[in-house]
Parts: C-alpha cells; structure tokens; sequence
C-alpha cells in the first residue's frame, strides 16, 4: 500500500492529527502529509502512505487555492479567531469597491510577515511556542506570490475572497494586511484550502470515506514533473545513485521511467541523469 490520499481534513483538527488517524486507518507508521493545514482551517491535505512519503517534497512546493472569510473591525493575537483579541473598530463599514480596490495591491509578488503563532522555526524552536510562552520575538518577512484575488461576497464588516497562491503563503497574515490596508482590524474568520498542485476538493475523500482505493499510485501525482524515460539497461545504476550519460539539458527534477514503471525522481546535470529519489 503506497500512495498518496487527497483527504478532506476537517477544521478542529490538526495536520498532526489527521496523519496519525490515517496511520491507524492503513496500520503503518509511515505517513505524512504534504503543507500544514491550521486547525482551525479544512480542506485538502495530501498525505503519502509508505514509499509515497519519499516524494512529499515535490508536492509541498506547489501552488495553492483557498477560499477565505475575513471578518473587519477585530483583530487577534493569532491571526484567527483562536487567537485572542488584541483590537477592535466600531461604527464601521468598508465597500465592496474599497475592498476590492485593496486587494490588488496583493496581486503578484509581494513580502509577507507569518503569524507568531505558526510552525516556523526560530532558533531551533517553533514560534507558536514561544508566542504561547508570551516571548519577544522578530518574525522573519519572505518573498511570497498571489496569483489570483478575486472577491466571491462581502457585506459591511467582512470579505470572502479566493487566493490562488505560491507554497509559503499565510492566509491570516493576509487578512491581517488586507484590513490594515483598509485602515480596519481584521483577523482570518474561516479557510478552505481548495486545492494543492492537481489536488483539488471535489476529488478530496473524508475519513469514513478512506481506504485502500482511494490511493493514488506515486507516478500519477508527480505528473506536473517532466517524464524521463530510462533505458532498461541503466534501471540497476539509476537506482544505486550510478550517473547515466544522457543528451539532453540540465534538468532539476524528471519523474524517471522505464518500460511504464516508475523508477523515481532523478537530476540530469553536466550531460548526466543521477537519482535523487527512488521508489
């Protein structure tokens, strides 16, 4: 039983916990999963059964889609409602073109300052703990891109908006500098991750849905990696770390193939193909 799920995990829960429920569900120690989701948050969470946890890698970089409530007019120590309240606005609305008119400013690549309360490591240790321990601490800025804003309801005190986005991406750092962008408090009311790379929330499957069929084989879920097909007679070097001489440009990442089975994941560079992943 190898693979990867796309399961729906549902809010209340952690990603931590959605693996360990799995484990018990295929009874065996190696799962994992693939871009934590908050608690507070549901959706898609692909998670990797067995020889599938090799590849996570390749998965957790891709894009992702959200649909997301922003509620105005409060803010929190946490980004989200778990949090607890550090400023609020009253006598208050925004606009649906006030709103819309701040959220192009997101569009493209911008700098974004992740939540205290996250999994980021600082100095060895996660920031939520510290954040808990009420320790002073800088959160480092990164690079992150938004491919796609687009308003889906608003009413006087909260927006409803899809984000199309890079790996790395905070929602509730969004909110939070959406309703500073409209002068407001604001904090990240509810999230839907709508899809991971080509995992997406119509094929998503519960956990009284899970079981051995919903597997998707390693292969099909690397597709978004150029395909390289291996000579039969290289199979044994490719999967003992052996260079191959091959004709073709330098390449980061190539799902490797030989006589329709997959092999791995392998680096072609300096005209030659090396695994750096195999099944």
């Amino acid at each position: 039983m190898d693979g990867f799920v796309n399961l729906h995990k549902p809010a209340g829960m952690t990603s931590h916990d959605a693996v360990n429920r799995v484990r018990k569900i295929f009874m065996t120690r190696k799962v994992g999963h693939a871009g934590t989701l908050d608690p507070a948050a549901s959706g898609v969470l692909p998670v990797a059964v067995n020889r599938a946890t090799k590849f996570l890698e390749y998965l957790s970089a891709r894009e992702k889609s959200y649909r997301a409530e922003i509620l105005f007019g409060t803010a929190t120590n946490s980004g989200d409602l778990d949090g607890e309240v550090v400023a609020r606005a009253e006598n208050f609305s925004v606009t649906v073109d006030e709103i819309k008119s701040a959220l192009k400013f997101f569009v493209g690549e911008i700098e974004q300052t992740p939540p205290k309360f996250s999994a980021i490591k600082i100095h060895g240790r996660k920031a939520y703990d510290l954040a808990r321990k009420n320790l002073d601490f800088d959160m480092p800025t990164r690079r992150v891109k938004i491919f796609r804003l687009e308003l889906v309801d608003a009413t006087d005190i909260s927006a409803t908006i899809d984000v199309d986005c890079s790996a790395g991406t905070y929602i509730r750092s969004l909110a939070v500098d959406l309703g500073a962008r409209l002068n407001l408090p604001a904090t990240l009311k509810k999230l839907i991750r709508l899809r991971v790379g080509d995992f997406t929330l119509a094929d998503s499957v519960t956990f009284d849905e899970l079981d051995e069929s919903c597997l998707r084989p390693i292969d099909a879920c690397l597709k978004h990696l150029p395909k390289f097909n291996l000579p039969e007679r290289r199979i044994r070097a490719f999967m003992n770390g052996l260079p191959t001489t091959v004709n073709s440009a330098d390449e980061n990442f190539l799902r490797v193939m030989s006589g329709g089975k997959f092999l791995g994941v392998g680096k072609i560079s300096g005209g030659e193909l090396r695994s750096t992943k195999i099944v």
